[in-house]
């Protein structure tokens, strides 16, 4: 149930995946979950080292995922780093848009819960994610970002080395960009985020700004109902993998008690996906089990009630998307 599909547009075809459990109907409304590859990564890679695909049929949902090209990124990252691809309505974010609708479109294949759909990224697909949860929260009902940083955390590739190594800017000020970047449908965006604290890629303080970012944004976006404190969790429980990694799993609610976000820091953990397939690169199954987390987590968090916008997002992104890409040159890396 692994499915090739292109996406095509001035810059050339962009292919995506998709894959549907073998006992999913038409009919019966499902989350999607679109997952974003790291550098180097394909998206068969990504899906094998997550096992994502098998929570799909364990669970019930369909599963995207978009593939870069080395027309648009030599080394396949995501290029989250650039400016052009940082906003709505334009490069990736725009591009990976365009493939969810098209999903939610094939009616005769798939019949999406548009108040479930996630977006969930490693390393630059995390930092792409993040870009996503600031961009379209109109269709991201929550984001999941492993090993990531922060929303605009750099605008070129070579303040973007410096950032991975120290971090970025005050995520106070990037909290707020990420919340004028939501524009009109500024609303809370649930996040779950897993860090290693060994990662050498991409350091532990990315998550901890990353954390601190969607603070800012959360608190911008509830009109001040949302504080949270990174320095004094809700709640903070430690757990450990037999035989593998000790972690944390911290948490901030909101004003009703109910969670917004959660922070797994992974100690011993390198740039890995946590508790993946150790056949694939960049995964260490001595953690626990990102995926299964992530998904978790997401349940517990549809678009609805006084966070979701009044507008369908099938119908937001119809209007949106309605926009060519065509005037939009793809600039490579390098």
């Amino acid at each position: 149930m692994w499915q090739p599909y292109q996406y095509k547009d001035a810059t050339g075809d962009h292919p995506y995946f998709v894959y549907t459990p073998t006992t999913y109907h038409p009919g019966t409304a499902v989350p999607l979950l679109v997952l974003l590859h790291g550098c180097t990564q394909t998206a068969a890679d990504y899906a094998a080292g997550t096992g994502m695909n098998a929570l799909a049929e364990q669970y019930g949902f369909i599963v995207l995922y978009p593939q870069q090209t080395r027309t648009s990124n030599r080394t396949l990252c995501w290029n989250w780093f650039q400016s052009s691809h940082q906003f709505r309505d334009r490069g990736e974010p725009a591009r990976i848009a365009h493939m969810v609708q098209a999903i939610s479109e094939k009616t005769s294949h798939w019949t999406i819960d548009s108040s479930r759909v996630y977006v969930v990224g490693a390393s630059a697909g995390a930092a792409m994610a993040v870009i996503l949860g600031a961009t379209y929260p109109d269709i991201f009902a929550a984001i999941g970002v492993h090993s990531g940083v922060e929303y605009q955390a750099v605008t070129n590739i070579i303040s973007g080395l410096k950032v991975l190594r120290r971090g970025g800017p005050d995520p106070i000020k990037q909290g707020r960009r990420a919340y004028e970047a939501m524009g009109s449908y500024k609303r809370m965006m649930p996040t779950i985020v897993f860090q290693g604290t060994r990662d050498k890629i991409v350091p532990p303080i990315n998550g901890d700004q990353v954390v601190q970012q969607w603070m800012q944004t959360n608190l911008l976006a509830s009109q001040g109902l949302y504080v949270a404190d990174f320095k004094n969790p809700i709640t903070t429980t430690s757990g450990q993998v037999p035989g593998g990694h000790s972690y944390t799993v911290s948490t901030w609610k909101d004003h009703t008690g109910r969670d917004v976000q959660h922070y797994w820091k992974i100690s011993g953990l390198g740039h890995a996906w946590s508790g993946g397939n150790p056949a694939v690169s960049y995964t260490d199954p001595l953690g626990p089990n990102a995926s299964e987390a992530m998904y978790q987590f997401f349940m517990n968090h549809p678009m609805g009630g006084a966070s979701r916008s009044d507008v369908s997002p099938w119908r937001t992104l119809r209007r949106v998307l309605a926009k060519p890409l065509g005037l939009l040159q793809i600039k490579k890396e390098g």
